[in-house]
Parts: C-alpha cells; sequence; structure tokens
C-alpha cells in the first residue's frame, strides 16, 4: 500500500492528510487554539480533591479545568501500581507509544486524598485533549517521544513495541537498553527502534534527559499555570510518527514548513529528506489531490453506499451510533443476500468513516437483521479484518442476537465533526452546522484559490450577520491577512437572509 502526507499549512490553520493508495484515511487539524494539547506539558494548581471520585481538578490555565484520576498520580512506591503502569503502556505500543501516560492503574492502594491537597502546584502532562463538557484529562506520569525511545522519568521500567517481533532482536534491545540507561528512568523502545545501533541510543537518550532537565528547570521558575512544554507542531508529528513509520512521500504547500521539516529531519533522519516535497502548483494542494470533497462527506450524518444503502452515524458525548440501512437496495435474488451483501459493503464504509472521523469511545453498530448465524459471523470478521489499519487501540465484541456490535477505540483528541463543527443554534443544538470559525477559513481560502484571476481592486463578500460579525471582530485577522497577500481591500456585507454556512464572494469594479 502506497502512503503520503499532503500538508495544508495557512496562516492559522494546518491539515495533515493521510493518503493510502490516493484515498485520504486520517485527517490531523491544528489550529491557534486550545483544541490540540496533547502531549503539552503545565505546571498546574489543584482546584477540588474529590475523595468520593478519586479525582482531583487542575488549574493549568486553559478555559476548562483539567482533571486527573488517582491512578494518573505518580505514587512512588506503589510496586503493583509502577507494574501494571508499564504492562499497559507496553500493550499501547501498537500505537508506538502515542499515549503510553494514559494507562490506568488499578487505584487500590492510593488514595486521592492523600497524594493530592487543595492548592498544591503539580507538573502535568495532557493525555486526552477537552471533549464537550469534559475538561482536558491530565497525568503526573509524563512520557517524552524521540524518534526511536520514550522516555518515562516518573517510571524505571523498559518495554519494546509490541510491531518489533523478532524475539532476538527484542532481547538485543532491551538489554541494550538496560546497559545504557540512567537506571532511575524508563524507557520505551519504538518501532523505528528496530536494528538500531547503540550510539543512536546514546545520543537520544542524552537529548531525552537533556529535554527533561529543561522542564524540571522551567517548573521551578515558572508561575503557576504555566506551559512547561509544547508538543511539536502538527506538521512535524506528522513527520516523527507517520513519514519515519509508514509513509513513503510527504508533500507540503508551505516553503517555510517545508524547511523546517528539512531541518527536523537533518537531525532525526537525514536519509529521508529526499521524500519531502514542495507543492507549487497553482491549484490549492488539497484540491489538486482531491481531498476537500471526502472531509466534506465525512461531516455529514447520513452516508450513502455504492449499492444504493446507507449508514447513519449519530455522535453523543460518550457512544456513538452507527445504522446500518437497505435504503435504495432492492438486491437481485433474495432478502437473505440483500442484506449480507449491504452489510459487508457498510462494513468498509463503517471502519473507514471512524477512522477519518477518528471517532473514539463506545462505538454501538446496528446492523441489518440477518437470519444465519453464518452471515452475522461474516460481518463481524470482516468488520474485525478493515479495523487492523487502523492505528488507533480497538476491542469489538462478537454480534449480540439483535444484530448489534458494540465496540470502543481508544479517544485521545476531538473527533473531526467536533473539531469543525458547532451545535446547531438553527434546531437549538439537536444537530450540527459548519462552525463559524470553519466558514471564515473556507471563505479565506476561497479567495486565495481565485486570487490570481482576479483583476478589480476590490472585493465584496456577502455572508450571514453572525459571519460578518466574526470577520469584524475575532477573526478580522484573516481578512488583514488576506488584503495584505492579494494586495485589494475587502469588503463585508451581511445578509440576515443568508444561511450560517452560505456566502458570495464578488469583484467590485472600479468607479
Amino acid at each position: 500500500m502506497y502512503k503520503q502526507l499532503i500538508i495544508n499549512v495557512t496562516e492559522y490553520e494546518t491539515r495533515v492528510a493521510l493518503l493510502e493508495d490516493g484515498t485520504i484515511a486520517e485527517l490531523f487539524i491544528e489550529r491557534k487554539d486550545d483544541s490540540d494539547i496533547v502531549g503539552n506539558i503545565y505546571k498546574g494548581r489543584v482546584q477540588r480533591v474529590l475523595p468520593g471520585m478519586q479525582a482531583a481538578f487542575v488549574d493549568i490555565g486553559l478555559e476548562q479545568a483539567a482533571f486527573i484520576y488517582v491512578d494518573d498520580v505518580v505514587c512512588t512506591g506503589y510496586k503493583e501500581f509502577e507494574d501494571l503502569f508499564i504492562e499497559n503502556s507496553e500493550d499501547d505500543d501498537a500505537a508506538d507509544c502515542a499515549d503510553i501516560s494514559s494507562s490506568p492503574g488499578t487505584g487500590r492502594e492510593c488514595h486521592i486524598a492523600d497524594l493530592l491537597a487543595e492548592g498544591q502546584e503539580i507538573m502535568v502532562q495532557v493525555a486526552k485533549s477537552s471533549i464537550g463538557t469534559k475538561g482536558s484529562r491530565v497525568t503526573s506520569h509524563i512520557s517524552l517521544p524521540g524518534r526511536f525511545l520514550v522516555l518515562m522519568p516518573t517510571s524505571e521500567h523498559v518495554g519494546i513495541s509490541r510491531r518489533i517481533e523478532d524475539e532476538a532482536e527484542r532481547s538485543r534491545l532491551k538489554e541494550l537498553i538496560m546497559s545504557l540507561r540512567n537506571p532511575h528512568f524508563g524507557y520505551i523502545l519504538r518501532t523505528a527502534g528496530e536494528g538500531v545501533q547503540p550510539e543512536k541510543l546514546v545520543y537520544e537518550m542524552e537529548f531525552l534527559r537533556n529535554l527533561w532537565d529543561n522542564i524540571q528547570e522551567r517548573y521551578k521558575k515558572s508561575p503557576v499555570p504555566s506551559l512547561l512544554h509544547q508538543e511539536l507542531s502538527v506538521s512535524l508529528r506528522a513527520v516523527r510518527d507517520l513519514l519515519i513509520h509508514e509513509a513513503e512521500k510527504l508533500v507540503i504547500d508551505s516553503r517555510a514548513g517545508y524547511h523546517s521539516i528539512l531541518s527536523f529531519l537533518d537531525t532525526f533522519m537525514p536519509g529521508l529528506k529526499d521524500s519531502v516535497e514542495f507543492y507549487e502548483g497553482a491549484e490549492p494542494i488539497f484540491d489538486a489531490y482531491n481531498l476537500e470533497g471526502d472531509i466534506s462527506r465525512a461531516l455529514k450524518r447520513k452516508i450513502w453506499l455504492k449499492s444504493g444503502g446507507y449508514i447513519v452515524i449519530e455522535q453523543t458525548e460518550a457512544l456513538v451510533a452507527v445504522d446500518v440501512n437497505t435504503g435504495r437496495y432492492v438486491g437481485k435474488h433474495n432478502l437473505e443476500e440483500t442484506i449480507l451483501k449491504t452489510n459487508l459493503e457498510a462494513v468498509k464504509e463503517i471502519a473507514y468513516q471512524i477512522r477519518l472521523r477518528d471517532i473514539g469511545g463506545i462505538i454501538v453498530i446496528d446492523f441489518i437483521d440477518m437470519g444465519k448465524r453464518s452471515n452475522q459471523e461474516k460481518v463481524f470478521n470482516a468488520l474485525k479484518d478493515a479495523l487492523k489499519k487502523d492505528r488507533s487501540k480497538t476491542h469489538i465484541l462478537p454480534m449480540s442476537e439483535m444484530g448489534l456490535i458494540q465496540m470502543t477505540r481508544k479517544r485521545i483528541k476531538k473527533s473531526l465533526t467536533r473539531m469543525m463543527c458547532e451545535p446547531c443554534f438553527y434546531c437549538e443544538g439537536e444537530g450540527y452546522l459548519i462552525s463559524g470559525q470553519t466558514v471564515c477559513y473556507n471563505i479565506y481560502r476561497e479567495i486565495l484559490r481565485d486570487a490570481a484571476d482576479m483583476t478589480a481592486e476590490k472585493l465584496m463578500i456577502r455572508v450571514n450577520t453572525r459571519i460578518a460579525e466574526l470577520l469584524h471582530g475575532e477573526e478580522n485577522h484573516l481578512i488583514v491577512s488576506l488584503e495584505k497577500i492579494i494586495g485589494k481591500q475587502i469588503v463585508i456585507y451581511p445578509n440576515s437572509e443568508f444561511h450560517k454556512e452560505e456566502f458570495d464572494i464578488f469583484e467590485v469594479a472600479k468607479e
């Protein structure tokens, strides 16, 4: 399978698409807000301790207080807890240890009131971004990922990625790390470390140790709350986690981003520099690779299948329901065959949409009822096979007597829908609309797309009154930036009859 990364960079938003054989499989979006803070390390202050929930709220300087469970508080001296922590961490290495810090322990030995007190200062790392009304989940088990290793300064254990299957190589690597490491630090060796030479591990251990020392120094000197360490940008994370391990090519449309990636590779993997390409085409890069349509489709509630059937995806705060329907498909022979074909086609689309939308938590799939147990097994096995491509950890239960499949998928950050949409004010939150911010970015990209063909000295944008308020207020920087880029005056006209997502852009002839 040919994999490549396509990166679209604007001044206020970066989008990274992972393509598999030309089809978008995953999408990562970074905006200049607090939407993607997983991996960031903060100096926070405990606001409230909740013994009944064995958790606490921590102020880390964001709009919503973060929360920390007792299992995520460093509890020195509890050997059983530490063993379980590292055991779960190594299991998570199927995803290259991207979230080893969030693995829960049993909590049987520790009590939150014995570990934390209101007003106490604490160093925490974000394990999961805020989702809905829930604040970010944080942990005091810090993990610092490098190219080959993940440093765990609060643990003394050593683990090897499960993706490295050769037992002799696993033993060699574990012995190598044990001989080189500081005995007070734990490490997970990532998949990229297979076959690595000792000098490279020594260099990375020193690099990660210096990074940890710098974070500790900042913790001593910084006020509360403070950001102590910021995770890499979405572009560099894509390089570290995807280009080095999976993708064969990276194409980016930003010259500054292109040079930043080359500089990053100079440090970690100079041999991959030839895999990076700067896109210079006149057509926007996501349009050139036909990605915008798939992204728009991933925000829809109803997804049509090629046969004429369809699936409906409904997302709540803690659960996602997927419903499969035959729709316009009537089959050719008998009802059971029609249902089986629809369900099998739906399986591929469901697995694809779960991954692209980055849906996590509990997922319940309501397939069309099938009379034969053998057909139910076919659908269940097909879903397991389809989800093997997913880098996030999933757990699937067999189909129930009611034709339901229950599964869980590891959730770290907001899904695509929650990232790009907001509750609909037309229907009082019963559905979703494209968010005002996303409409503003769509306008920004539309003007950049057509700028080369514009001849007039002035542009007029007609938009819904709410969008006009945003463009005159919080998102005015987009208009200022556009005027500098295209060298034209931009005038915004509100129209109360326009739908929130509707806008017109036209040129105004010189008077």
